[in-house]
């Protein structure tokens, strides 16, 4: 079984997947501080430390993506040798 880390396709469709559940609680909060019960209130705030949550692993998520790329893009240029850095850019991404 592929996990994420050797899988790029399914860590960028996990990011995006976890970006929409964000927008979603976000605009469900947003669309609920009218609502004044001690019920809706300790739910909205659970919401809230989940959300909250969500962002820092999103955060976290996009920063290792970003190190992979990164990483990969220097282990070409140290293969390959080459001169631009656009070839080290497009390189990356073959």
């Amino acid at each position: 079984m592929e996990t994420p880390e050797k899988n790029p396709q399914t860590q960028e469709r996990l990011i995006g997947d976890l970006r929409l559940v964000i927008e979603n609680a976000e605009e469900l909060l947003k669309n609920t501080d009218q609502y004044t019960s001690v019920l809706y209130q300790n739910a909205r705030a659970k919401l809230a430390m989940a959300l909250n949550a969500a962002n820092e692993e999103l955060e976290r998520f996009e920063d290792a993506q970003l190190n992979r790329m990164m990483e990969a893009t220097r282990q070409a240029t140290e293969r390959c040798g080459s001169l631009s850095g656009e070839e080290r850019i497009l390189r990356a991404f073959h």
